[in-house]
């Protein structure tokens, strides 16, 4: 059977992108999953964990890394999905003809968006480009502040947009930054029960969405 594609796409920068994707990759990697990572952002973020990782832990054949272009998104995900359970796909911050390869191929766009009227804005852009690629979107509040009214308002600015919006949510917590920047993910850390059990919740929820 291949594997399932996921791309997380956000026009905006600094939405937490790379932290959701390599989180993800991380908890399905746990649950046994071979997973790839394929970064087409410039920026290298996901390169930078990687290499954090390998000189941590050392390799793993069961979580892979490579780069492309954006336009060479499609067929490298093609080619790495032959291999592993899943393919998860980091885009570059911004909405142009250049993401529909990373579009196209998903089984499941993930939008990450902070809690703030900024991010949502620019949330409208990726999920029109999806529309017209037929893509299955979900929304994944990031950074909030639970029971906030202004987590309830994006949430619910955010489903008036059209578009799906996951139930699980992920906190404003130093956990993820930390890890992050020592090439783990939560999943990883015993010490960060709450970010582990968030994405623990928000990975159960994206596995609903994939056939």
């Amino acid at each position: 059977m291949a594997g399932r594609i996921i791309t997380v796409a956000q026009q905006k920068g600094g939405s937490g992108k790379t932290t959701i994707a390599v989180n993800l990759a991380v908890t399905l990697r746990h649950r046994g999953h071979r997973v790839a990572l394929l970064d087409t952002d410039p920026q290298g973020s996901m390169g930078r964990w990687f290499l954090e990782r390998l000189e941590r832990l050392g390799e793993d054949e069961a979580l892979d890394f490579s780069t492309s272009s954006a336009w060479g998104a499609s067929y490298e995900s093609e080619k790495l999905k032959k291999r592993f359970d899943f393919v998860i796909i980091d885009t570059p911050p911004k909405i142009d003809s250049d993401l529909r390869p990373a579009l196209r191929v998903a089984d499941l766009v993930v939008v990450p968006v902070s809690a703030s009227h900024l991010d949502l804005w620019a949330t409208e852009g990726v999920l029109d480009l999806a529309r017209r690629e037929k893509c299955d979107t979900l929304i994944v509040l990031n950074r909030t502040r639970p029971n906030t009214r202004l987590a309830q308002e994006i949430a619910g600015k955010a489903t008036e947009l059209g578009a799906e919006v996951a139930i699980a949510q992920l906190a404003n917590r130093v956990a993820y930054a930390e890890t992050l920047g020592q090439g783990l993910g939560a999943s990883d850390d015993a010490r960060s029960k709450a970010a582990r059990d968030e994405i623990g919740v928000l990975t159960d929820e994206v596995l609903t969405w994939i056939p």
